[in-house]
């Protein structure tokens, strides 16, 4: 093999996954980018606005409600999933009879569909026939219409969003965990450092980069919600539920607004990348990643 063919060979390798990525992806946010500056209804061609729309936007108060709800579920959901996954995977690397079936009781909601987990919940939810209403009125505390009032409805939906995300959470960092030399263990015990100082010494520092993907991963899920909250909230009631990508879907393929709906999307796509970058700069810091 000649040293020309040599260099096409990885061009060719990577073609596939470029020609994916360029259709697919990058296509798609220029056209969303272009759409963002103009007035489209999908019946009639683009009519250029120029910013429009992004002042629209910003005078738009659910918008800023929808804003507002995405950021208190990122802040309900990330830190509180990831907290509750290391403890899990710290407890579950204890050897004891059924612990691996114990695993996959906790990393089940993690696999389930957003469907199913709404279904569950709703039923559970139920403000007349549920449990857990059930189970308030056993111990004598009045139960509520959990998804449906303005003061418990984005709540509700940031438990459940913990409870779907810790499983993942849990088996990424049982991995991390597993992956620590027990040699290193060894050596502090016969050093007489208990759990604890091992714990917060050695398993939270080797973790580090696992912690830092975790985070990352789970903030770009946690703005990207919406069949969750549209299954069990529909983004009600008045609003008080609604999420950044409900808004999108409701002003595209509910009023038609396709112009404002991109302009919706290209700010929560630079949110995104805005805070990734920002978490990923300060965490390679920590970390030593580059």
């Amino acid at each position: 093999m000649n040293k020309g063919w040599n260099r096409i060979v990885p061009y060719l390798l990577i073609a596939p996954s470029m020609l994916l990525f360029l259709v697919f992806v990058l296509i798609p946010v220029i056209r969303i980018i272009y759409l963002s500056f103009t007035d489209y209804t999908m019946l009639q061609p683009p009519v250029w606005t120029g910013g429009a729309n992004y002042m629209k936007l910003a005078h738009d108060p659910v918008f800023g409600r929808a804003v507002a709800n995405t950021a208190w579920y990122w802040l309900g959901t990330v830190l509180p999933s990831m907290v509750i996954g290391l403890v899990l995977a710290a407890l579950l690397t204890v050897r004891l009879k059924g612990l691996a079936a114990f695993r996959a009781l906790i990393y089940l909601p993690g696999v389930l569909s957003s469907v199913a987990v709404a279904m569950t919940w709703l039923w559970l939810l139920d403000p007349l026939k549920g449990p857990v209403n059930r189970v308030l009125s056993l111990l004598g505390i009045a139960g509520k219409n959990w998804l449906q009032s303005p003061d418990t409805s984005l709540g509700s939906v940031i438990v459940i969003g913990v409870w779907t995300g810790m499983g993942f959470a849990m088996i990424v960092l049982l991995g991390g965990i597993q992956s620590i030399p027990d040699s290193l263990y060894e050596a502090a015990a016969l050093d007489g450092a208990s759990g604890i100082s091992q714990f917060t010494r050695i398993t939270l520092p080797l973790l580090q980069p696992i912690l830092l993907f975790l985070f990352i991963v789970s903030t770009i899920r946690s703005f990207q919600v919406f069949d969750l909250v549209y299954i069990l909230t529909g983004g009600g009631p008045a609003n008080s539920s609604t999420t950044i990508v409900t808004q999108i879907v409701g002003a595209s393929f509910q009023d038609y607004r396709m112009g404002y709906a991109s302009a919706m999307a290209v700010v929560l796509l630079a949110a995104t990348m805005a805070i990734t970058l920002l978490q990923y700069k300060l965490g390679s810091r920590n970390t030593g990643m580059e």
